[in-house]
């Protein structure tokens, strides 16, 4: 077996002519030997040219199959960033599939402290990489827009473990969440994007596993577009997505850019810091040290071309390989962080992706923070991305919650958070709304504990959040009612709804609200008590808001005159049929707030403008809310969420206590 010099244009393994290409990036590095496996045994070649940055080779005879890897020869000098070890076999980052899940173990340490590096050879443990056809299917996608948008947050493997209708070989697996009763599950609560917990291959870390626990949601990736194996293989997610497709629902990937599972100095060797550790992460002190932005121990140095390049290329890879139609960004802010650190929202990752004909096409979410300096960026990411609001999240817990003073941040919520995103020209659809997600409390336990209760993970209860605005409430139809005036309130207010998966049937984690090592009963969801009246009541939910454009609408409401009937788009009324006087709006002891809504006074002529609703949240005790004039019908009421709509000619309504009621008319044209 010889090795040929072959080319440098494209990254990774690309079999093509008889034989695969082998193109990897180090700038440091002195030596790259490519390794291929067969029948146990490793052979190493050294690739033969370097193009710039950028080492090479083409092998005969290699095809799609093939497992391999790399060895990195270089300095050992961790007081100026080079950590080059080639005892440790090194995961391709371009790899488009690996052959087993990456698990942590002794072998994979890179260095014995920073004295000097560990000898032992990982070759035994460390996964390989595998050569793959590559190839871009046609991908007939929903292309749904923000305005018409649900979202469902899930675990792709603790939605199916549980699953009584799932085949029990197929649960935990993208061949299970294509099962039908799961694709049926979702059609009917009228869902229209699947955004999944990563799914690339990621780390059990080294304390996880010498406390028995193994890392579940995934947060630690080593390789950036390969599917996780413990899910698959690589058709079995192209067939998830295709059935996903087929019923109308798109596939969004949460992703992780902003470090890698390599961790801190002490971490293993599996990848880049092994390829290149001073190109590929932000170094402090000379290269002694990782700047920690995110928590985990490193940050990528997503200001260097050839990383950016990698994100991008991975990106673009899911999308036109792989079918994805967009992407929620971990640690988003760290995305905006250039040479100097700080955040810019012309950073080059963030303006690559926007001018990128592919990405910039797909649905981008940001999550807008970090934990670096000025890390809260909330309302700061440009047109296309929207963002995760986490102020919707704690306002509407406080609001329900029977918080003092909590309806001028209510109706802040419900309008779109437009003193947040209102600028530059981004639509109201920029704020993405939740109540609950993987981090943090799920729905039910919400309303079912004051305290987070974490002691599985091992921590001693210090792990998660503590701020959840959370209540334990005494009775089942107490938080029966609770439930569905927050589900009611988020797909109700403008902006794009996002609910976490089981939420719809009632799904608890025993109060642990950092369920990220739980792959077992905890973090999955539990089927065997699903609450179907709740799913029914999320589905009428969705078909009202797809139905009524006016409740999802692109434009921020302003309480602006409509030139067409001379009505503001937006008036906010007391319980008794007046506005809010600013007495009003600072009394602590006021629980209930009206929206009267209609189509935007800023948007085109004629849009939205044939409905009128008026919707009723009354956190406080039972109360006579009165109603604006005209011939009004009830379309929704929570405290009685079976019943059907009708019309009603009373002036006055009898709002209950934790609820919401929803009324529409039909206006002029």
């Amino acid at each position: 077996m010889t090795i040929h010099p072959g080319r440098a244009e494209v990254l990774g393994a690309v079999p093509s002519g008889g034989g695969t290409n082998f193109a990897v990036f180090s700038t440091h590095a002195e030596k790259v030997e490519l390794c291929l496996f067969e029948d146990g045994k490793e052979r190493r070649l050294t690739l033969p040219e370097r193009a710039g940055d950028i080492w090479h080779g083409f092998v005969r005879g290699v095809g799609p199959g093939t497992k391999y890897g790399y060895r990195v020869h270089g300095p050992w000098a961790p007081e100026i960033g080079h950590r080059f070890n080639p005892s440790k076999l090194l995961i391709d980052p371009y790899a488009r599939a690996l052959n087993a899940p990456i698990i942590w173990h002794p072998l994979m340490q890179g260095g014995v402290g920073t004295t000097r590096p560990d000898r032992r050879d990982s070759g035994t443990v460390t996964p390989k990489s595998v050569v793959c056809e590559i190839f871009k299917p046609h991908w007939e996608r929903p292309a749904r827009s923000w305005s018409h948008t649900f979202i469902y947050e899930c675990h792709l493997r603790g939605m199916t473990m549980q699953h009584p209708e799932v085949p029990e070989h197929l649960r935990g697996t993208y061949e299970g969440f294509a099962c039908p009763p799961i694709i049926a599950h979702l059609k009917k609560l009228g869902v229209t994007a699947v955004e999944f917990l990563p799914v690339m291959p990621f780390i059990d870390d080294r304390f996880l596993v010498e406390k028995g626990l193994r890392n579940y949601w995934g947060y630690q990736p080593i390789s950036f577009f390969a599917p996780e194996p413990r899910y698959g293989t690589r058709e079995g997610f192209r067939n998830m997505v295709r059935a996903l497709h087929a019923a109308g629902i798109e596939v969004i990937l949460d992703v992780v850019f902003n470090h890698s599972g390599e961790g801190d100095g002490a971490g293993p060797t599996l990848s880049l810091r092994g390829l290149d550790n001073g190109a590929y992460y932000r170094l402090a002190e000379g290269g002694r040290t990782y700047v920690n932005d995110t928590g985990t121990g490193n940050t990528l140095n997503l200001a260097h071309p050839m990383v950016l390049r990698m994100v991008t290329d991975s990106l673009r890879h899911w999308v036109e390989e792989m079918g994805v139609d967009g992407f929620r960004f971990d640690l988003a802010a760290n995305l905006g962080r250039g040479a100097s650190g700080r955040f810019k929202s012309w950073a080059p990752l963030l303006s690559a992706i926007r001018q990128d004909p592919v990405l910039g096409a797909v649905k981008l979410i940001a999550e807008p923070w970090d934990i670096g300096p000025g890390g809260y960026r909330l309302g700061d990411f440009p047109y296309p991305f929207i963002e995760w609001n986490d102020r919707y999240r704690d306002g509407l817990r406080q609001f329900w919650r029977v918080d003092a003073g909590q309806i001028p941040e209510l109706a802040r919520r419900v309008a779109g958070s437009a003193e947040i995103f209102d600028h530059r020209g981004r639509a109201a659809t920029s704020s993405l709304n939740f109540l609950t997600a993987h981090d943090g409390f799920t729905l039910q336990d919400l309303v079912s504990f004051n305290e987070k209760r974490n002691e599985a993970n091992g921590e001693n209860n210090r792990d998660g959040h503590n701020a959840n605005y959370s209540q334990a409430l005494a009775s089942a139809e107490e938080r029966g009612n609770r439930k569905r005036a927050l589900l009611a309130t988020l797909m109700l207010s403008q902006g794009v709804p996002m609910l976490l998966g089981g939420d719809e049937i009632g799904n608890s984690q025993l109060g642990n609200n950092n369920a990220y090592a739980q792959d077992n009963p905890i973090g999955w969801i539990d089927w065997s008590s699903t609450d179907t009246d709740l799913v029914d009541f999320v589905a009428r939910l969705a078909k009202l808001r797809h139905d009524h454009p006016v409740l999802r609408q692109s434009r921020f409401l302003h309480a602006k005159v409509r030139e067409q009937d001379g009505i503001r788009d937006l008036i906010w009324r007391m319980p008794s049929g007046g506005e809010p006087t600013p007495q009003d709006w600072h009394d602590a002891k006021a629980h209930c707030l009206c929206a009267e809504v209609r189509g935007a006074a800023e948007g085109p002529a004629g849009q939205v403008a044939h409905e009128a609703f008026f919707i009723v949240f009354n956190a406080g005790p039972q109360i006579d809310v009165t109603l604006p004039e005209g011939h009004w019908r009830k379309m929704l009421d929570t405290a009685q969420p079976k019943a059907p709509e009708s019309p009603h000619s009373d002036p006055v309504t009898c709002v209950f206590a934790q609820s919401v009621q929803l009324f529409i008319r039909s206006t002029a044209r």
